[in-house]
């Protein structure tokens, strides 16, 4: 849990997200925040918030002599979450009294928090119905920072341990039995787009060029991976920085390694000469 306090936001654990991580290979530690920062623009807003740097200290000396893979180590995490839980209510408290901030009800918390205690396929259940809701918002949602001309599609991706992930392709290509599944990143100052949403749309790279099998509407189609990167500033070769250059050069050598497509506007980044 991350609460901001009253006047921000507050966010929640997720069983997909620690099913990703899973999938990925990535080991996660749930841990709590101990300190923050009054904010100096809303009265109930806290910022800077810092995790309590001895207890991830502890956490991460375990991992290094874990001798199982991650998706083991996540599910013991889970087995942790009512100790870890308590601990961060109590910070949030604590923080709330130091900086004289009110924070988001301590109740409302303590049910979503009882949710994930319950038992796992509660929490699992429960963490989906939310993703499928924000799969439909997406799904339905133009974003300013996409510029593509396809319809939007949503996709459920399942493992073969029964984990779910809920997404949407901003645009998808079919053309016989392919069909293109496209990650549309758009900047509308810049030549290329920031890279942090280059690296979001790497993230769903790894998922698109890694299905086994893909079915829509019952039939089933060959999936090829798309990452679109648009700008609204005409790319001309000799208006690219040394920084864009070296962006795009790394996209091309990752793309392909790992079989997918990168378009630049409209045009195929393996055909640049870069």
């Amino acid at each position: 849990m991350k609460d901001e306090g009253k006047d921000g936001d507050r966010d929640f654990l997720q069983w997909d997200t620690i099913s990703l991580m899973s999938l990925l290979g990535i080991y996660v530690i749930i841990g709590y925040y101990k300190e923050a920062e009054r904010s100096q623009k809303y009265k109930d807003k806290i910022t800077n918030q810092k995790f309590d740097i001895n207890y991830i200290k502890k956490e991460l000396h375990s991992i290094l002599s874990y001798q199982s893979d991650a998706l083991h180590w996540n599910l013991e995490q889970i087995e942790k979450v009512e100790e870890v839980a308590k601990i961060a209510l109590y910070c949030y408290e604590k923080i709330s009294k130091d900086l004289g901030i009110e924070m988001h009800s301590k109740e409302l918390a303590e049910k979503r928090i009882n949710k994930i205690i319950e038992n796992k396929d509660t929490f699992i259940q429960f963490s989906r119905e939310l993703a499928k809701k924000a799969q439909i918002r997406e799904s339905i949602t133009n974003q300013p920072k996409e510029k593509l001309s396809g319809s939007k599609a949503t996709l459920t991706i399942k493992n073969y341990l029964g984990g779910y992930y809920f997404f949407t392709c901003d645009e998808i290509i079919i053309e016989k039995e392919k069909i293109y599944l496209i990650e549309g990143k758009h900047s509308k100052q810049s030549l290329i787009p920031s890279l942090e949403d280059i690296k979001d749309g790497l993230l769903k790279m790894i998922l698109f060029t890694n299905l086994k099998e893909l079915k829509m509407h019952g039939k089933e189609y060959h999936p090829f991976a798309v990452l679109r990167l648009t700008s609204e500033i005409n790319i001309q070769k000799d208006k690219l920085t040394p920084i864009h250059f070296n962006i795009l050069k790394l996209l091309k050598e990752e793309s392909e390694e790992n079989n997918f497509i990168v378009m630049l506007n409209n045009k195929n980044l393996i055909e640049l000469a870069l």
